[in-house]
């Protein structure tokens, strides 16, 4: 027996140490256990935030994406170009109000090119049947064109789609929410006034998309407004030679540019006249100043938009948003801030400190990001992929997705 104690003690090391192991194990266990359930801590956020962040934070040295979701975007825009389709409805003389664009220039000129692209795209079906999407081809701005009274423009309107409506049947289906029309003029808006069930139900693409007025976000869809053809090349990656601060010029037709043109016009540091430059002073001289400034400022004029956003991202130029209510283009797409300064119509007063404040370094970053998006805002005849058709057609495509029948 005493041997068999002798080698019971020799052995027990093992044993111990075994047991000491799981007692830590299961003591670790317990704690971590317990642990999680406590709350977690709440995170610490500053006492005193500021009033205003035209920028979130200073940006880090790698560049964030001007997307919102760069993955999510990727993989929609190729679904879309594999399987969306589009019917046009084939009536109305293309020689009067129908089907044709009225030209592809000026500051409505958003409206004319899609026209066009819809039928040189591959978007277009001849099949009703197979269409996502139906295209009501009447052009307000060939109406204006025309001398067409505001009346007279929406008896023709409301005749023309009542017409669509008791001769097919795809209307009725879902009284008319798959089906979209497109207006880049201001008096698009009013032209559709005689149709109030059109208003409220089918996707409207319009270059005045204004929260404060009937434009519903989540349905319509904001067209950009571009004044083409350009007159100049684009400008990019040209930080040395953007030595003003800010600009704008152009006509006080709206009460935010009255304010701007008071507060700022004889600043020094501010290039603001309450007037278009005169093209006697020089050739292209408003063109020009895009080139030399940082910030372009954006104030709506008769509507929340202005053609001077396209042009400022066109010409490099950070454009410097100044209008309430206003759905910018694309944006359930592009993050704007980081490639514009975003601001309150009641910021004009403090405008020149607030680009002040933003350092080199976030103006390098938003330049750069605003290079990146530059294709996004021009129109091409026969489009190309991600021009501002494409765009537009992105955001009818994400929307066509919330229409069951």
């Amino acid at each position: 027996m005493a041997g068999r104690l002798a080698g019971t003690g020799a052995s027990s090391p093992l044993p111990r140490a075994l047991l000491l192991l799981a007692v830590v194990a299961l003591f670790s266990i317990s704690f971590l256990s317990l642990r999680s359930l406590r709350p977690a801590a709440a995170p610490s956020l500053p006492l005193d935030e500021p009033r205003r962040l035209p920028l979130s934070s200073p940006l880090p040295a790698s560049r964030p994406s001007v997307y919102h979701s760069p993955e999510a975007f990727a993989a929609g825009y190729a679904e879309m170009e594999r399987s969306f389709k589009v019917y046009i409805y084939p009536d109305g003389d293309p020689k009067t109000f129908y089907q044709t664009p009225r030209k592809l220039t000026g500051k409505y000129a958003s409206e004319g090119y899609f026209f066009q692209n819809i039928r040189e795209s591959r978007f277009r079906t001849e099949d009703p049947d197979k269409a996502d999407l139906f295209f009501v081809p009447i052009s307000p701005h060939k109406m204006r064109g025309k001398g067409t009274s505001y009346e007279n423009m929406t008896m023709i309107v409301k005749d023309y789609v009542e017409g669509l409506i008791s001769k097919y049947p795809y209307w009725n289906r879902t009284l008319g929410a798959d089906h979209f029309f497109v207006a880049c003029h201001d008096v698009g808006v009013r032209a559709f006034e005689g149709l109030p069930f059109m208003v409220k139900n089918s996707i409207r693409a319009v270059c005045s998309p204004s929260y404060n007025v009937d434009f519903i976000p989540h349905k319509d869809v904001a067209l950009p407004q571009v004044l083409q053809p350009f007159a100049l090349p684009e400008g990019g990656n040209d930080i040395e030679n953007r030595t003003n601060l800010g600009f704008w010029a152009g006509h006080r037709n709206s009460k935010i540019r009255v304010i701007l043109a008071r507060v700022w016009e004889n600043d020094t540091e501010l290039a603001i006249s309450n007037n278009r430059i005169n093209r006697a002073i020089g050739e292209l001289v408003y063109q020009k100043q895009f080139y030399r400034t940082k910030f372009c400022i954006c104030p709506g004029g008769s509507q929340v938009n202005s053609a001077r956003i396209s042009d400022s991202i066109h010409y490099g130029c950070v454009p410097v948003i100044l209008s309430d209510y206003y759905d910018l283009p694309f944006n359930d797409v592009l993050d704007w801030r980081k490639f514009a300064v975003v601001l309150k119509e009641r910021d004009v007063y403090e405008l020149k400190s607030i680009l002040k404040s933003i350092s080199q370094q976030e103006f390098v970053a938003l330049h750069k990001s605003l290079v990146q998006v530059q294709k996004h805002f021009v129109w091409h005849s026969p489009p190309v992929p991600y021009d501002a058709f494409h765009m537009v057609m992105y955001e009818l495509w994400l929307r066509h997705h919330v229409i069951k029948y």
